[in-house]
């Protein structure tokens, strides 16, 4: 094992001994609490990937232009795929200005054309500074109906804006200072964990889960 690798599994260990913590007990069918474990894990206005009768859920709040979001991305891809029996959830935390609340919205609107994951994987994988042309022509090149999208933003806007309003208020809530941010079962884990600690969080929470 070099240094670097050494290193880099001190790391790791540090980062799960110090970020995982539990979510505050909440009443789960209190519709009115924001960080109810309802609200987080199965807010029903957000479309799922991965396996959506996992076993455990993972939550990302995540914002489009966030450096550590894009990197992260495809480990955590690969993490949800190899297991088999995870829930991914895609939280819009859209904190970096103006274009990416435009694509926060545009991306959801998608759900309606049952293209949600074509749309945020088209937009996380951009390496660019965001605009609302550039978000535009990604999703177009993605097989989005643009026109449509648009459209369905415009007739559900409220109701959009409502998840976004929802996302911010549990990310803040649950203590989160920036993206990405992780729900990872009951723990909350904030930060860029790599693949190897998201393998961790993972099995500690499934191990919490068969401890009830």
């Amino acid at each position: 094992m070099t240094t670097k690798t050494f290193a880099a599994s001190i790391a790791t260990l540090l980062l799960l001994a110090t970020a995982i913590l539990p979510i505050q007990a909440r009443a789960e069918d209190d519709d009115t609490d924001i960080l109810s474990e309802a609200r987080i894990l199965h807010d029903p206005a957000i479309p799922t990937v991965g396996n959506a009768e996992g076993d455990i859920t993972i939550v990302e709040y995540f914002d489009y232009q966030c450096p550590y979001c894009r990197k992260i991305s495809p480990e955590l891809a690969k993490v949800v795929r190899d297991d088999g029996h995870v829930r991914l959830v895609f939280k819009d935390w859209p904190i970096f200005g103006g274009a990416s609340i435009y694509a926060a919205r545009l991306t959801l609107a998608a759900r309606y054309q049952d293209k949600f994951a074509e749309a945020h994987e088209a937009l996380i994988s951009l390496h660019d500074k965001l605009s609302e042309a550039k978000v535009d022509a990604a999703l177009s090149g993605a097989g989005i109906d643009l026109a449509r999208a648009k459209a369905d933003l415009a007739a559900k806007h409220a109701d959009i804006d409502a998840v976004l309003a929802r996302n911010h208020e549990q990310a803040t809530g649950l203590g989160f200072r920036g993206t990405p941010a992780f729900i990872i079962g009951h723990f909350r884990i904030p930060g860029v964990p790599n693949a190897q600690a998201f393998k961790q969080a993972i099995a500690d929470a499934r191990a919490a889960a068969s401890a009830k």
